[in-house]
């Protein structure tokens, strides 16, 4: 097979197959690490396994007789399964426009290969069955540098869709156990990474909800039944709302600060806490209480400061946007509704956030500290952020600012350690700080380099009780942890029972 097409085929193959595994399964869409993929990742580890056997065979073999038979079955097999893994992602993912593209291309491609290869195939087909030893230089060391890196990732997403099995989410309903009787709420942001946690938990709890959202394929896809309106004025001036929970604004911490990134940043929150307030006089009868999204970056970079509600401010981008933000929504409260303003930290969950980000890196060895390691890292988990919307919602009591953090904030380097421990990995590979600040400027000043040390007074003092006061614990949670060692608890006490 001596065909320079065809090995420039195989190696478009390879790179194209490399992009798709590097930027949209680990990079983008994280597929190890979303317990719904379990199927397709089955799909690509079988298919890589058969791109493994196929790069190694082609690249030092000639297969004759029944072999290159066996090669051609493994051939349309591949088909079968690419197939199979088209139908699975349509039906658990929303697929990003430049992954179908990549996608379209790879079949193309591969196409292109099958009609230059089969010829080739069918010709040693007719020969005796055995096996003729081959070099084709540079394109067999290519082939081989693909066929142990498909087979290591083959390896990878077969491990990583058993691991799914334990990362499934607890059942939402018990995260809004608080709210009772049933209310009717309009949650803005529904679709982000907490929004959709939110509604999941208020639906199966049996609340009626209903959703603001600009996507309305993207609401679609939430737990029913829930009612979606893509503009405030589609909600009716005697509709019945008992409270409103505002999370809609510009990713605050997905690209660099630009001038436009931080007007939208602004911009975003502001228009949309305007709206709300217009919503609310308007209504014939006001919400009892909303509680309005903002962020721990109010208090600017505090070094080792404890800081509670009551601690004030120190100039920062965050902290303006969170002064504005905070000042637009306690408006609403001359409205009529008690008003919250949620100051939450890095929220912790596989789906989205800082921790989704890390997940690669650390798994792979590849983690560790940001910069010095000494900035305070204000966490808490997914689902203790949305018990705290509830419990806001719930709590006469509460009003103002609330911080959303845990009760036990770490540094960043007791975070890489944590993560890193939770993984089985080391964490040996610090971001370093002057490579940080010529990147990021102050979005790396603010949101890696620099941290607070908030603590939740005001939630602790109305009797707010977090699951996951704890990191390790918190962690061990998301990343399925938990489940492990209380399986293997269990099992210790049936053995010691078993002796007694």
């Amino acid at each position: 097979m001596t065909s320079t097409l065809l090995w420039s085929l195989i190696a478009v193959q390879i790179a194209m197959g490399a992009f798709d595994t590097l930027y949209h399964h680990e990079l983008t869409e994280r597929l190890a690490w979303r317990p719904s993929q379990r199927g397709e990742l089955r799909l690509h580890a079988v298919r890589n396994w058969l791109y493994a056997l196929l790069f190694l065979t082609l690249g030092f073999a000639e297969p004759k007789g029944l072999l290159a038979w066996a090669i051609m079955g493994v051939l349309i097999v591949e088909v079968v399964i690419t197939l199979m893994d088209f139908v699975e992602e349509d039906l658990s993912r929303r697929l990003p426009a430049t992954e179908r593209v990549n996608h379209t291309l790879l079949a193309l491609n591969y196409g292109a290969i099958l009609v230059l290869i089969l010829p080739v195939l069918l010709g040693w087909a007719g020969e005796a069955t055995g096996i003729a030893w081959v070099s084709h230089g540079a394109w067999s060391v290519l082939a081989l540098a693909a066929s142990l890196s498909v087979a290591i990732f083959g390896l990878r997403d077969w491990f990583a869709a058993g691991r799914s099995e334990r990362l499934g989410l607890p059942a939402p309903a018990g995260l809004a156990d608080m709210l009772a009787p049933a209310r009717t709420i309009l949650v803005t942001g529904a679709t982000g990474f907490v929004g959709q946690r939110l509604v999941a938990s208020l639906v199966a709890a049996g609340h009626e909800v209903t959703v603001l959202t600009r996507d309305g394929a993207k609401a679609a896809a939430l737990p029913a039944p829930l009612r979606i309106v893509t503009a405030l004025d589609q909600v009716p001036d005697d509709a019945r709302l008992d409270a409103i929970v505002n999370l809609a604004g510009e990713p605050i911490a997905d690209g660099l600060w630009t001038r436009a990134k931080r007007r939208a940043i602004l911009a975003s929150r502001l228009r949309m806490t305007r709206g709300l307030a217009k919503l609310v006089a308007r209504l014939d009868r006001p919400p009892t209480v909303v509680v309005s999204g903002s962020a721990v970056g109010w208090y600017g970079l505090r070094g080792d400061e404890s800081l509670t509600e009551s601690s004030p401010a120190a100039p920062a981008f965050t902290q303006r946007v969170c002064e504005a933000w905070e000042r637009e929504a306690m408006a609403i409260a001359a409205l009529g509704p008690r008003v919250v303003l949620l100051r939450t930290g890095l929220v912790l969950g596989i789906e989205g956030g800082l921790l989704a980000r890390l997940l690669m890196p650390f798994e792979f060895g590849l983690g560790g500290r940001i910069g010095s390691g000494r900035q305070w890292m204000s966490w808490i988990s997914r689902d203790d952020l949305v018990r705290l919307i509830c419990h806001a919602i719930a709590t006469p009591t509460l009003h103002g600012p609330v911080n959303g953090t845990a009760p036990e904030p770490v540094r960043s380097a007791d975070f890489a350690a944590s993560l890193a421990r939770q993984l089985h990995r080391p964490a040996i590979f610090p971001l370093p700080t002057r490579l940080l600040r010529r990147l990021g400027g102050d979005f790396a000043e603010e949101m890696l380099l620099g941290g607070q040390r908030v603590l939740p007074e005001k939630a602790l003092a109305s009797g707010f009780a977090f699951r996951h006061a704890q990191l390790e614990s918190a962690l061990g949670s998301i990343l399925g942890r938990n489940v492990v060692r209380e399986a293997e608890a269990r099992s210790s006490r049936a053995v010691v029972h078993a002796g007694e």
